[in-house]
């Protein structure tokens, strides 16, 4: 016996997982954060840095997850290619908590940065590959269509 499919169960299946992926990325962000050496200034100054970088992965992956959200809440119809380029997206969401990790503890060194900022590029890459794959599914006479063509930062092709 086959079960009934809906045209809305596979965005919010969709959404479902990437939601979760996202809470247990910042989760190990915050699993990583550490106490200051000591009950002093000094000691909390030495903890800034890490601080810092994790307020920035915070609101990096806060802001994917909400510009994900309201794109897939305006998603109909989703298909392969929207589900492979979803989980692009993830991955490269997945090495914020190793490179904040490494950013934190090397906080004066290039390499650590660049690696940041790769995968953050790579990030932006993926998502405007999703917003492609999603119109693509959904046709470009669609709601979401519509919707990203009056969004500067939608950006997607007409």
């Amino acid at each position: 016996m086959s079960r009934p499919s809906s045209r809305r169960s596979d965005p919010d299946r969709l959404e479902a997982f990437s939601d979760g992926v996202m809470a247990v990325l910042i989760t190990l962000m915050a699993f990583d954060l550490r106490e200051p050496g000591g009950g002093s200034l000094r000691d909390l100054g030495h903890s800034v840095p890490s601080l810092l970088v994790y307020m920035l992965s915070f609101a990096f992956i806060g802001i994917y997850w909400n510009n994900h959200h309201h794109l897939l809440r305006s998603t109909e119809r989703i298909s392969g290619a929207v589900m492979w380029t979803n989980l692009h997206l993830l991955f490269w969401l997945s090495l914020i908590p190793v490179l904040t990790k490494w950013v934190a503890d090397n906080h004066l060194a290039a390499l650590p940065a660049c690696a940041y900022g790769a995968a953050g590029l790579g990030a932006a890459i993926a998502y405007e590959l999703l917003v492609s794959a999603i119109v693509a599914a959904n046709g470009s006479a669609s709601e979401i269509a519509r919707a990203l063509g009056h969004d500067f930062k939608g950006s997607c092709p007409p």
